[in-house]
C-alpha cells in the first residue's frame, strides 16, 4: 500500500541533503579564473570596488547615481545592479566592458588585453520591476571598436524588437575588402544592417514582471572574405532567436570583438517612473548556461528596509516534488533558489 509521508517531509529531506553536499562557491563569481578557464569575465556585484577600474569596466554611466550596486536587490537577494527611470527618462545609465586587444588604452582594464576573440558568449540576469510598462529597447551589445575615436567595424546588437519581445540586430560596419566605413560612434549614415531576427518571449508584456531572466547571445566573426557569422541568443536554456551565414567584416581583421556594453537607454523616454536590474555577468569563449547561478547556495534574506521591490528580488525557495518551501522551514539553511516557470502563454 502506499506509504504516507508526514508535512513537508521531502522539504526537510531537501534541506538535510543539501547541508550533506559538498562546499561549493558562495558565489558563481569566486575563483572564477581557477574553475573556469574558458571565461574571460565575471561579475556578480558583490564588489564595493568601483566600477571602472583594473579588470572591470573601462567607461561606466551612473545616471547620477540612478544606476548602481544595490543590496539585496539582486539574484538571491545577493547585491545587483539596479537602473531607476524617472517618467519620460531616457537614459539610465550603462556599463562599458572591454577586453581583448583594442586599438586605445582607454578601452582597455587589463583584461586580457594580448588576445583577439573572434568568437564570445555572454549572459547576464534581468529583472523588471512589477507593473513593469513598455520596452526600453537597449539592452546589450557586442562590437570591435576598430579605431582609437571609438569607430566600429561591426556591432551585434541584442534590444527591444519595438513590440514586447528581444531581438537579435546585427550590423557591419565595412566594406567587402574590409576598410572600415564608419566613423566614430553609432555611425547610423554608414552601419549596414544585415537582418534583424525576434525571439517568441514577450518579456516586457507583465508576464515576467518581478522575474528573473537569464539571457544569453552568442557572437561568432564572419572568417575573413566569407559569410559565416553567427548571431543568436537564448532565454534560459530555449534558443529564441538565431543568424547564420552572416557578413560582419568583410575581409577585416585587425581586431577581435573587444567589446561589449550593457545599457539602459529608452529612445522615446519610461512611461512612468520604474526600475530594471541586471545581475551575474560573464563573458566566456564557451557555451555559459544558467545552472551555475541557479543553483549557487545562498541564505533567504528579508526584503530591503523600506522598499517594496526587495521582497521580489530574494527569490522563492522550492522542493524538487514541486512544494513551496515555508520561510520557517528554511531560516538559516542553505536552500537552492529556483526559477518560477514561464507563464503560460
Amino acid at each position: 500500500m502506499p506509504v504516507s509521508h508526514p508535512p513537508f517531509a521531502s522539504s526537510r529531506f531537501l534541506l538535510v541533503l543539501l547541508m550533506a553536499l559538498p562546499a561549493v562557491a558562495a558565489s558563481e563569481c569566486d575563483s572564477w579564473r581557477t574553475r573556469h578557464s574558458e571565461w574571460i569575465f565575471c561579475d556578480d556585484f558583490e564588489s564595493t570596488g568601483p566600477l571602472a577600474a583594473t579588470g572591470r569596466y573601462f567607461e561606466v554611466n551612473d545616471n547620477g547615481g540612478g544606476f548602481k550596486a544595490a543590496a539585496g536587490e539582486g539574484l538571491h537577494g545577493s547585491s545587483g545592479m539596479r537602473a531607476d527611470w524617472k517618467a519620460g527618462g531616457v537614459d539610465a545609465g550603462n556599463l562599458k566592458l572591454g577586453f581583448g586587444r583594442a586599438p586605445s588604452a582607454y578601452f582597455s582594464k587589463g583584461i586580457r588585453a594580448n588576445e583577439d576573440f573572434r568568437e564570445v558568449y555572454y549572459r547576464m540576469f534581468v529583472r523588471l520591476q512589477p507593473g513593469w510598462k513598455g520596452n526600453p529597447y537597449k539592452l546589450s551589445r557586442a562590437t570591435v571598436l576598430a579605431k582609437s575615436d571609438w569607430s566600429q567595424a561591426m556591432i551585434a546588437h541584442l534590444w527591444g524588437d519595438q513590440s514586447t519581445g528581444l531581438q537579435l540586430d546585427p550590423a557591419s560596419c565595412t566594406d567587402a575588402s574590409g576598410a572600415v566605413k564608419c566613423a566614430g560612434y553609432n555611425d547610423f549614415d554608414n552601419i549596414k544592417w544585415i537582418g534583424a531576427q525576434a525571439g517568441p518571449t514577450h518579456v516586457f508584456d507583465g508576464s515576467y514582471d518581478g522575474k528573473w531572466l537569464c539571457v544569453e547571445a552568442h557572437v561568432k566573426l564572419n572568417t575573413p572574405g566569407k559569410a559565416d557569422g553567427v548571431h543568436e541568443y537564448w532565454i534560459g536554456d530555449t534558443l529564441e532567436a538565431h543568424r547564420d551565414g552572416l557578413n560582419f567584416l568583410g575581409s577585416y581583421k585587425d581586431y577581435g570583438i573587444n567589446g561589449i556594453f550593457f545599457e539602459n537607454y529608452w529612445n522615446s523616454g519610461s512611461p512612468q517612473a520604474q526600475s530594471r536590474w541586471f545581475d551575474n555577468i560573464v563573458v566566456s569563449t564557451q557555451r555559459i548556461g544558467c545552472t551555475e547561478s541557479l543553483a549557487v547556495p545562498s541564505r533567504l534574506l528579508p526584503p530591503a528596509s523600506g522598499a517594496s521591490r526587495g521582497s521580489e528580488a530574494t527569490g522563492k525557495a522550492w522542493a524538487l516534488d514541486g512544494r513551496r518551501i515555508p520561510r520557517a522551514a528554511s531560516a538559516g539553511l542553505p536552500v537552492f533558489l529556483l526559477p518560477l516557470p514561464a507563464p503560460a502563454r
